[in-house]
């Protein structure tokens, strides 16, 4: 298995899936030879595409808080769903254009290493510590915590170039016909992984490393 597989790995930093299948990416990573590509799939980029569909924003944030619960039963540390948490904030429950936009920023400052960094921290102010990442200075502050400098890293996310790195990964996601996230997608066979247990994916890559070889 010593050819190194690409995995495009499409996401959004709302998405509970997203949080449970990241962790096992990264402990899988270790173990085969994966060059993982962050793509940004923004779901809702602003109130007006919450709005439209959920049908209202208090409505968005109930349903949503529905579905953390099923990838709150199907994780591996159930414990960092923070729903009742989440439930109780009174912000907007917060749409994902912000944090993709600091994603980009940190992989056009440090690579993909940067970007894989600051999503996962990015996920965990969202789906445990019920920060609104919608908020810029909350963004900003998680950058911050990641070690980049504040005032680099609001100038580099508030570049137009930075917003047209989301919209390349978007292009690209209709290119591949991606519907929803998490998706995985082998690039040198064009498998699809499916989100599941660790050991699950482990099979699946195992497959993959056997076509690929």
């Amino acid at each position: 298995m010593s050819k190194t597989l690409t995995i495009d790995f499409y996401h959004d930093v709302v998405c509970g899936w997203c949080f449970n299948i990241s962790p096992r990416l990264r402990q899988l990573a270790g173990k085969f030879s994966l060059n993982v590509q962050h793509r940004a799939f923004v779901l809702q980029r602003n109130r007006e595409d919450m709005v439209t569909a959920w049908g209202s924003l208090p409505r968005a944030k109930k349903i949503i808080l529905g579905h953390w619960e099923a990838c709150r039963n199907a994780s591996d540390t159930p414990e960092l769903f923070n729903i009742e948490g989440m439930r109780r904030a009174t912000f907007e429950y917060p749409f994902g254009l912000p944090a993709a936009l600091a994603c980009k920023a940190a992989e056009r400052i440090g690579g993909q290493h940067a970007h894989w960094q600051i999503f996962d921290l990015l996920q965990s102010a969202h789906l445990t510590q019920t920060r609104n990442i919608a908020d810029a200075n909350i963004v900003l502050e998680v950058a911050e915590a990641t070690g980049f400098d504040r005032h680099e890293f609001n100038q580099v996310m508030s570049d137009p170039e930075t917003r047209l790195a989301v919209d390349a990964d978007l292009l690209m996601s209709r290119r591949f016909q991606v519907k929803s996230v998490p998706t995985l997608i082998v690039r040198e066979t064009g498998a699809r992984l499916v989100n599941g247990p660790v050991e699950d994916l482990r099979a699946q890559l195992v497959a993959a490393h056997r076509l690929n070889a």
